[in-house]
């Protein structure tokens, strides 16, 4: 990845920046470094001078959203010290990006994902499996103190978890309607979290039956 930030740091960042906005919006293939250079008021040039390709500018897109990401995720650890909590905390980070208009930088990129440069689907692969990675070892902490309850492997349930979360976001965009996604969001939380100690799980299938014949 040939990245030059020099003694101007501000510019890069103001370049990562713009890039990132217009990934979240538009997808990595929907912008050009003209468009970049038209917003920011500079020249291609100063664009190659920092970020050599769009490649090495994606990349570094990745690098730098993984990074932040991985902060709020420790934000939201120290924040709530169960695993409903946690998972909550992960959820509204979702929500706050779809509050600004945006989607998930590495949701949108796995959408194009055909079509990137190898070193940014590497990058891409490596957010996510961070995030299961975050997760799993949260649904293993609800499964011990038995706050959380599901079917199979944690890992598996992290995958689901953020597949559902991404697609969640997809679908309320067109919409314009956060409360879809939010709605959807307290679903599939609702449906890992254990009922309270003392307090009977509901009847299903046939027990449903059963207690409405009585």
């Amino acid at each position: 990845m040939a990245v030059r930030h020099g003694a101007d740091g501000g510019t890069a960042a103001r370049i990562l920046d713009a890039a990132e906005r217009l990934v979240q919006v538009r997808g990595f293939n929907g912008f050009s470094y003209a468009d970049i250079a038209a917003e920011l008021g500079i020249t291609k040039a100063a664009l190659h001078y920092h970020f050599a390709s769009k490649a090495d500018l994606g990349e570094a897109l990745i690098v730098r959203y993984a990074e932040r990401f991985a902060g709020a995720l420790a934000a939201v650890e120290a924040g709530s010290a169960t695993a409903r909590g946690k998972l909550a905390g992960y959820s509204r980070l979702y929500l706050s990006v779809l509050r600004d208009q945006k989607m998930c930088l590495c949701g949108m990129l796995a959408a194009e994902y055909q079509t990137l440069p190898q070193p940014m689907r590497e990058a891409v692969i490596g957010f996510f499996n961070s995030n299961e990675s975050w997760l799993s070892r949260v649904l293993e902490q609800g499964r011990a103190e038995r706050s959380l309850r599901f079917a199979g492997s944690p890992r598996d349930t992290a995958r689901m978890l953020i597949s559902a979360l991404e697609g969640a976001m997809l679908l309320a965009r067109p919409y314009g309607d956060v409360a879809r996604f939010q709605t959807a969001a307290d679903s599939l939380l609702a449906g890992l979290s254990a009922p309270a100690a003392g307090v009977a799980a509901p009847p299903s299938g046939d027990g449903q039956a059963a207690a409405r014949r009585a």
